[in-house]
């Protein structure tokens, strides 16, 4: 008889809504998320039209975390690092570019550490972002800062100043 495969645990959200609470900008029927404004339909502990969201963005969105197979480790989820990872957003010479966004002002920098890591080891240049505040308030747009190559950091200040999408 053959070895017996361990299937990997599905993670599930229990609780966490980062997607939903603005940490990743997106629009939900015409109306803008970014931090600090949650999703119009977020109930802070789940989603009001979760059977009738929308495909776009909402059913289309792979939170890192959640992935099947994740490299990220279980301490990684979320509403607990306080960072949420979007994989192969962008490719930059034929390399996947990750994305890590903070829940909450900035990435602690236990999760920044491990994710920058990670990005060496497996040759992933990585984007993050950290939050700007005004006046106690925090705004659309956000910091960004390139790890990986001094080519690559180069070409994010490019895209940046060509106002290019990066997520």
């Amino acid at each position: 008889m053959g070895k017996k495969r361990n299937k990997p645990m599905e993670r599930v959200c229990d609780g966490c809504t980062a997607c939903c609470d603005g940490w990743v900008r997106i629009t939900i029927d015409g109306q803008e998320a970014w931090p600090g404004h949650p999703c119009p339909h977020s109930t802070g502990s789940g989603c009001a039209i979760y059977e009738n969201r929308p495909d776009d963005p909402c059913r289309q969105f792979w939170c890192g975390w959640m992935l099947p197979n994740s490299p990220l480790p279980d301490w990684i989820k979320p509403d607990e690092a306080k960072v949420m990872v979007l994989f192969a957003k962008l490719t930059w010479q034929s390399l996947p570019v990750d994305v890590a966004l903070p829940v909450g002002k900035r990435i602690p920098p236990r999760a920044l550490n491990w994710l920058k890591a990670f990005a060496e080891r497996e040759m992933r240049p990585l984007i993050w972002a950290e939050c700007i505040e005004e006046n106690g308030e925090l705004q659309k747009e956000q910091l960004l800062y390139a790890w990986g190559p001094p080519a690559f950091q180069q070409a994010v200040q490019q895209w940046q100043a060509e106002g290019r999408k990066l997520w």
